[in-house]
């Protein structure tokens, strides 16, 4: 069993994906995007140890979370103990969202190397890419924080190896096949 060091969780998040999210958050993040909302998170150090098992225990108590969403921080930076997280969310049939300062190629291009980040990719339903850039910020724009960020379709943008953005109707209705 891996052991996830946590900056913390949110219980029932509505802004951090589709439905009613238990939102997780990575400690440690290597990007240090300046006006990130979570910069608390960036040390590696600090936050707190948990596993897998008991965060998806926690977050299963709730029968109204559609999801999980791995945040930070850095979710990338834990890739075996995240993707074991999330694999043990679609266990218990909820879906996942990732949220990434890589971008969706950068990340293909880890995976080559690193079989860890070819595993929670492959464990993700929607992933949230790209730094936050400050002069990009918008408060308009669904699930992203500013423009260049992307909301992607994982499952298939891994089966055609480009990005491919989800088609989040009206109440953001995105299911994954």
């Amino acid at each position: 069993m891996s052991t996830l060091r946590l900056a913390g969780v949110i219980r029932e998040s509505i802004v951090d994906g589709p439905g009613i999210r238990f939102a997780v958050f990575a400690q440690g993040c290597p990007h240090r995007c300046p006006g990130c909302h979570n910069p608390q998170t960036w040390p590696f150090e600090g936050g707190s140890e948990a596993e897998p098992e008991k965060i998806i225990g926690e977050a299963c108590k709730n029968p109204l979370l559609r999801g999980i969403t791995l945040s930070g921080g850095e979710p990338f930076c834990q890739c075996a103990a995240m993707a074991e997280l999330a694999a043990l969310a679609h266990a218990r049939g909820l879906d996942v969202v990732t949220y990434t300062g890589y971008t969706f190629e950068r990340l293909l291009e880890k995976a080559k190397d690193e079989p860890e980040t070819a595993e929670l990719l492959g464990q993700t339903d929607l992933l949230v890419d790209g730094p936050f850039i400050e002069t990009l910020k918008s408060y308009d724009l669904l699930f992203c924080g500013s423009s260049n960020q992307r909301v992607l379709d994982l499952r298939a943008s891994l089966e055609k190896g480009e990005a491919v953005r989800a088609e989040l109707g009206g109440d953001a209705g995105f299911r994954p096949a």
